[in-house]
């Protein structure tokens, strides 16, 4: 099946004592046992919840894994991976990721015992050189947060292959809908499902999906021993969500595409960050791993003082932490996504003051190219 169809029908059927088309929200915290251990495959909501169910079989059909685990949250989920990992144990990771990533690895994990390597992973050499007898795991973001990086996934998942580590992938930008990182070798590949998967702003979530059975098994088990699980109302409106993907994910990228034209031809402009620019560094890349480069779109301009007076001046881009909403939104990543990583580090990578990223929406193109030109221009 296509996935404009797997978004709609994957791992979910009409239930089967009404008929009723749409997943039904299971909304109870216990179910009835026929007897004393005699259930009928649901015994409490933390461990077992049907609407659950069909949104992690959902998500698992669209990455083409064999099994999926959903979290109240992205960061839950990233949380969840790690606890795979043992005091010793060494994590490469991209040096450029979201801010609440680095802050659970550095506030969190390291002080338990785990160690981590930040490297530019859109270079095979340098991912390669990071790698020890140690390294258990290599976790990338690709297009990473905010500066758009590109990592080559098949060779990344090489090189952790070779030295028997963990590949792990965020795919929160691009969705199964542009890249697919398990059929290119990743072992495991995770969402902020808050963002494009469920695409209306209105649910905080996360999901895992891999084909590593021992994975799965660690990872179903840490669900339900922590209990981080999302309600079985954010799994329906995750649902409702995702059964548009395949028509919000083109039109998130054509407009996009609009955004970057008329950026990177404004004098007021001095760089833009889009995966399908032919002089982006990771183009190639982009162009072999994926169908499609996204609606996420970041750019500089001269300094903080034209960033604060651009932020007060969009009628339609909202000043506003998250992305992947129908709703196009404008983010400062040094003070809002990325605020709890150093400046120094924040500025070795190009996310200074005067970076501005975007999340294009799906409003009509024509009034989207409008808004930035008038905020630019006045």
């Amino acid at each position: 099946m296509g996935i404009g169809t797997d978004v709609i029908h994957g791992g979910q059927h009409p239930e089967e004592r009404t008929g009723a088309v749409s997943v039904p929200i299971f909304q109870t915290s216990t179910y009835k046992q026929d007897a004393i251990g005699k259930h009928r495959g649901y015994e409490y909501a933390r461990t077992q919840n049907p609407t659950r169910e069909a949104w992690e079989r959902c998500v698992c059909k669209l990455e083409g894994g064999t099994e999926a685990v959903a979290f109240s949250s992205g960061l839950g989920t990233t949380s969840a991976i790690l606890k795979n990992l043992r005091a010793g144990d060494h994590v490469v990771a991209g040096d450029n990721m979201y801010g609440g990533t680095y802050r659970l690895f550095e506030t969190i994990y390291r002080p338990l015992g785990l160690d981590f390597s930040y490297v530019d992973s859109t270079d095979p050499a340098k991912l390669r050189d990071a790698m020890t007898d140690r390294t258990k795991m290599v976790f990338i973001e690709t297009p990473t947060n905010p500066m758009m990086n590109v990592t080559d996934i098949a060779a990344a998942a090489e090189i952790a292959r070779a030295k028997g580590a963990f590949l792990v992938v965020d795919n929160t930008f691009l969705t199964p809908y542009f890249q697919k990182p398990l059929s290119l070798g990743a072992h495991a590949v995770m969402h902020s499902a808050t963002k494009y998967l469920n695409g209306h702003a209105d649910v905080v979530g996360g999901i895992v999906v891999t084909n590593d059975q021992s994975f799965a098994e660690r990872i179903r088990y840490v669900q339900n021993a922590e209990g981080a699980v999302p309600g079985p109302m954010d799994c329906f409106l995750a649902l409702r969500g995702v059964k548009t993907l395949a028509v919000r994910m083109p039109r998130h990228e054509s407009n996009a595409k609009k955004i970057v034209e008329l950026l990177v031809s404004h004098p007021k402009v001095e760089k833009v960050y889009y995966p399908g620019l032919e002089d982006h560094p990771g183009y190639a890349v982009a162009r072999k791993q994926c169908t499609g480069f996204g609606g996420m779109v970041s750019f500089t301009l001269s300094d903080f003082g034209a960033v604060q007076a651009f932020a007060t001046r969009t009628k339609i881009f909202t000043l506003a932490e998250s992305l992947g909403g129908i709703e196009s939104l404008l983010c400062h990543p040094a003070s809002m996504t990325h605020a709890s990583v150093p400046k120094e580090k924040r500025d070795a990578m190009g996310l200074t003051d005067s970076l501005l990223r975007l999340s294009v929406g799906i409003e009509d193109p024509e009034d989207l190219v409008e808004d930035i030109r008038q905020a630019l221009s006045r």
